[in-house]
């Protein structure tokens, strides 16, 4: 499985960056994180959607597009594993995750996802977001593997 996240800003050297790193290298699956910035001052919608054609442009082609936004659905980690086990059994291996600016994602960009994704109701840091989500996605790498990270 290649994993893509694809996100709004850049990782400043230090903890949050330092467990990202951490997770992505424990993966067995490929994983490339892809950082956009947009260059032009916008604002509200109009900053969303440059962003979206940002992040739209380095989303690989045949990907699984998941859009994490606070509207989505939440998982479980068992049910995330499993469907990354549907996916896999479908034959798509590629998944690219998008995390958006500030501001959110554009709705162009829900609009295009396989599946919007929630880590609840709440607000997160974006670069939180980044370390949940490579923590999630190894959970469902060892879930699947029956591999005792994961205990219920």
């Amino acid at each position: 499985m290649k994993i893509t996240l694809v996100a709004v800003g850049r990782a400043r050297r230090g903890p949050v960056e330092e467990l990202c790193r951490d997770y992505a290298g424990r993966l067995l699956w490929t994983v490339e994180i892809v950082e956009v910035e947009p260059r032009k001052r916008f604002q509200g919608e109009a900053l969303k959607e440059h962003e979206a054609e940002l992040m739209s442009a380095r989303i690989p082609d045949g990907a699984v597009v998941v859009a994490l936004d606070e509207r989505g659905k939440a998982q479980s980690s068992l049910t995330f594993a499993e469907t990354f086990r549907n996916w896999r059994d479908t034959g798509r291996d590629s998944v690219c995750f998008l995390i958006g600016g500030a501001d959110g994602l554009a709705a162009s960009l829900r609009d295009r996802a396989d599946l919007v994704l929630a880590f609840g109701p709440q607000t997160w840091p974006h670069m939180m977001v980044r370390v949940m989500l490579l923590e999630q996605v190894y959970r469902a790498e060892r879930i699947l593997a029956g591999h005792p990270y994961h205990r219920e």
